[in-house]
Protein backbone atom coordinates (compact mmCIF):
# COMPACT_ATOMS: atom_id res chain seq x y z
CA UNK A 1 0.00 0.00 0.00
CA UNK A 2 2.83 2.39 0.76
CA UNK A 3 4.54 1.63 -2.54
CA UNK A 4 1.34 2.32 -4.49
CA UNK A 5 0.84 5.75 -2.92
CA UNK A 6 4.49 6.72 -2.42
CA UNK A 7 4.65 9.21 -5.30
CA UNK A 8 1.41 10.87 -4.22
CA UNK A 9 2.64 11.28 -0.67
CA UNK A 10 6.01 12.69 -1.70
CA UNK A 11 4.82 15.06 -4.44
CA UNK A 12 1.45 16.33 -3.15
CA UNK A 13 1.61 16.01 0.62
CA UNK A 14 5.19 15.60 1.88
CA UNK A 15 4.11 16.13 5.49
CA UNK A 16 2.47 12.70 5.42
CA UNK A 17 5.94 11.23 4.99
CA UNK A 18 7.86 13.62 7.26
CA UNK A 19 5.68 13.69 10.38
CA UNK A 20 5.89 9.93 11.17
CA UNK A 21 9.67 10.02 10.66
CA UNK A 22 10.00 12.88 13.13
CA UNK A 23 7.77 11.06 15.63
CA UNK A 24 9.87 7.90 15.41
CA UNK A 25 13.08 9.93 15.76
CA UNK A 26 11.76 11.65 18.90
CA UNK A 27 10.63 8.33 20.37
CA UNK A 28 14.07 6.78 19.85
CA UNK A 29 15.73 9.86 21.33
CA UNK A 30 13.47 9.67 24.37
CA UNK A 31 14.33 6.00 24.96
CA UNK A 32 18.04 6.75 24.61
CA UNK A 33 17.83 9.57 27.13
CA UNK A 34 15.79 7.41 29.49
CA UNK A 35 18.36 4.62 29.23
CA UNK A 36 21.22 7.01 29.89
CA UNK A 37 19.45 8.44 32.90
CA UNK A 38 18.72 5.00 34.33
CA UNK A 39 22.30 3.91 33.77
CA UNK A 40 23.59 6.98 35.58
CA UNK A 41 21.29 6.49 38.58
CA UNK A 42 21.78 2.72 38.91
CA UNK A 43 25.53 2.71 38.34
CA UNK A 44 27.02 1.31 41.55
CA UNK A 45 30.66 1.76 40.59
CA UNK A 46 30.36 5.53 40.57
CA UNK A 47 32.63 6.21 37.62
CA UNK A 48 32.89 9.96 38.23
Amino acid sequence: MIKENYNSIITHQPMLAIIPRIAIMLLVLAFNLLGNGLRDTVDVRGSA
